[in-house]
């Protein structure tokens, strides 16, 4: 085994590694399939050990494979952060940026506007979906940091370091004129599995007996205002987030979980993009809330 690690073939096995995919890799990257292959393949034979298991539908990391994506990741951030510490005085470099869906219609694109104005050079890869969706990228080494919610049983994600930006009840929202009848099932809009939101609004149905029914799933949150305010059922959602023309009701509907919203990063070493985009989160958090109604 060699002493000295090629950082390109690393990057490229990071890229394969959160893809699980080498064509998915080769597309991320620019690169012919087999080009990827071939980093790979070298890579291995410079630590003389198999990273990834690979047949004609599936690729898999081994246990050294995982073990090795962790320091892979660690050795490239802080060639990241070598470069950026000399190059400039202000932080340089691209942030993969994940946010939670229920962000989309509220003041995210002021803090957006706001942050490239005071940080140029950092370019923002910005990634919008669902919370339960951008934990597993942010697993994976697809995100370098991201704004989603969980509710407060959730566990699982503590290796990313959450920090605490504000916590929110879970209310029942709708347009102002729907009524539930209390002997009819509960229309309900819901976004699709894996949801924290939807979860939380079944189980506490379910745990008093109400019936309900699903009229309508969208993994968009503009699908989702539609059918509310077209007045078609009640959906979940945080309270300060209520997107514009709906408002919370408890409708004799049994009470929500709170959330909390929290800003993830991978690992404890941050590069100075990074850094950058958490501090600026972490001062600006409360103009990402709509004012109370």
């Amino acid at each position: 085994m060699r002493n000295e690690l090629d950082l390109t073939r690393m990057r490229t096995f990071v890229a394969v590694a959160g893809q699980l995919s080498f064509s998915g890799a080769a597309r991320r990257l620019g690169l012919s399939q087999s080009a990827v292959s071939q980093q790979v393949r070298r890579l291995e034979e410079e630590i003389g050990r198999t990273l990834l298991e690979r047949d004609t539908h599936t690729v898999r990391l081994t246990a050294e494979g995982e073990t090795f994506l962790g320091y892979a990741h660690r050795m490239l951030d802080l060639n990241d952060e070598a470069i950026g510490a000399v190059a400039s005085s202000q932080p340089r470099g691209r942030v993969r940026f994940g946010v939670s869906e229920d962000f989309a219609l509220t003041r995210l694109p002021d803090f957006l506007r706001r942050f490239r104005a005071r940080h140029p050079h950092i370019d923002l890869e910005f990634t919008v979906e669902l919370s339960v969706m951008l934990h597993r990228r942010l697993r994976a080494g697809e995100l370098d940091a991201v704004l989603a919610m969980r509710l407060n049983a959730t566990t699982g994600v503590d290796a990313f370091r959450p920090r605490t930006l504000f916590r929110d009840p879970l209310v029942w929202v709708s347009a102002p004129g729907v009524e539930i009848e209390e002997d009819q099932p509960v229309p309900l809009v819901l976004y699709p599995r894996p949801s924290l939101t939807r979860d939380a609004a079944l189980d506490a149905l379910m745990s008093v007996g109400r019936a309900h029914r699903v009229v309508c799933t969208s993994g968009s949150l503009s699908g989702l205002r539609a059918a509310a305010l077209a007045g078609l059922g009640v959906m979940p959602f945080a309270r300060s987030l209520t997107p514009d023309g709906l408002v919370d009701r408890d409708h004799g509907l049994p009470v929500l979980p709170e959330t909390t919203f929290v800003l993830m990063t991978r690992g404890t070493s941050l590069s100075p993009a990074v850094r950058a985009l958490v501090d600026a989160l972490q001062d600006d958090h409360r103009e990402l809330r709509v004012d109370p109604r």
